[in-house]
């Protein structure tokens, strides 16, 4: 299995924080699933346009600037399993599933 590790920090000016939450802004998770895509298409040299999200789970909050290191590794099915670390905690993890043939 192959695997790597990319790092993101979370622009504290992020358009996604506008409405997501109003005195306690988040990142919403459809951006961590966004993040986790690109770094795939990164560790795969290929694009993944046509890939799902096989299950997602998040696990505790992300606030504006904080960074973050994705981890993605290829799986025995080829799709890929991804975690997301903020510091010392787990705040999200999932797989992403190719395309049927």
């Amino acid at each position: 299995m192959d695997g790597a590790e990319f790092a993101w920090s979370v622009p504290a000016d992020h358009p996604a924080f506008a409405g997501h939450f109003p005195g306690r802004p988040i990142v919403p998770g459809v951006l961590l699933l966004d993040r986790a895509l690109l770094f795939a298409e990164k560790l795969l040299g290929a694009p993944v346009h046509r890939w799902q999200i096989g299950n997602a789970k998040f696990l505790s909050p992300v606030g504006p600037g904080e960074a973050l290191v994705f981890a993605l590794r290829t799986t025995p099915r080829g799709g890929i399993a991804f975690s997301v670390r903020a510091a010392d905690r787990e705040v999200a993890s999932g797989s992403l599933t190719p395309p049927a043939p």
